[in-house]
């Protein structure tokens, strides 16, 4: 939304902005996150807010689509060895329980059906085109490229914020993180290396 260079002052402000909005979007969603605590929080006015994001609405997007490009760039995809990038998926959702608490209010506010993102997800396509050349080269088992992928990040958030059954925490002991990336990797590749079907 912001249209011209930020002073360093005002880079600033936008950074803490876009650090406690994070934390009341994760907390209370979109229809609960309140603009008064944002504001108060980052130490900024209304004004201000609307100015660098021009809605409460765009200040989500921006920290939603800001959190996808995180996950892309921190957790890149190796289609070689989906094992792996599940297992990294889980330790991110470990480091950030927010960036999935986003993606779970999006879904549930926003997009309750259908693709979360939008049809054709742009983020995606990187994604599926590795996966799609792994299959082609016999590593992947066959099938819809985005269902394969799907099914590997529903596998890599069994334990994350928004599993129904139990919710991980970085503050677990490490043998207890082990056991899990163990079963994930091995779950992982048993159902999606060509080898298994």
């Amino acid at each position: 939304m912001v249209d011209q260079p930020l002073t360093a002052r005002g880079a600033a402000t936008y950074q803490r902005i876009l650090e406690v909005a994070t934390q009341e979007f994760a907390e209370y969603g979109i229809a609960g996150a309140r603009v008064e605590r944002i504001v108060g929080a980052a130490r900024t006015n209304k004004a201000q807010l609307y100015s660098y994001f021009g809605s409460k609405e765009g200040l989500f997007d921006a920290i939603f689509f800001g959190s996808l490009e995180r996950i892309v760039n921190v957790v890149p995809i190796d289609a070689a060895d989906l094992a792996d990038w599940a297992v990294r998926l889980y330790d991110e959702y470990l480091r950030r329980p927010d960036l999935i608490r986003l993606a779970t209010w999006a879904r549930l506010e926003r997009r309750p059906a259908g693709h979360l993102v939008g049809d054709p997800d742009p983020l995606d396509d990187q994604k599926l085109r590795a996966i799609a050349k792994a299959q082609a080269a016999g590593l992947v088992r066959q099938g819809d490229p985005f269902d394969v992928m799907a099914m590997v990040i529903a596998m890599s958030m069994a334990w994350s914020p928004v599993s129904n059954v139990y919710a991980a925490t970085a503050q677990e002991p490490t043998e207890l993180h082990e056991q899990r990336r163990t079963l994930l990797r091995e779950s992982v590749r048993r159902a999606m290396t060509a080898d298994h079907v």
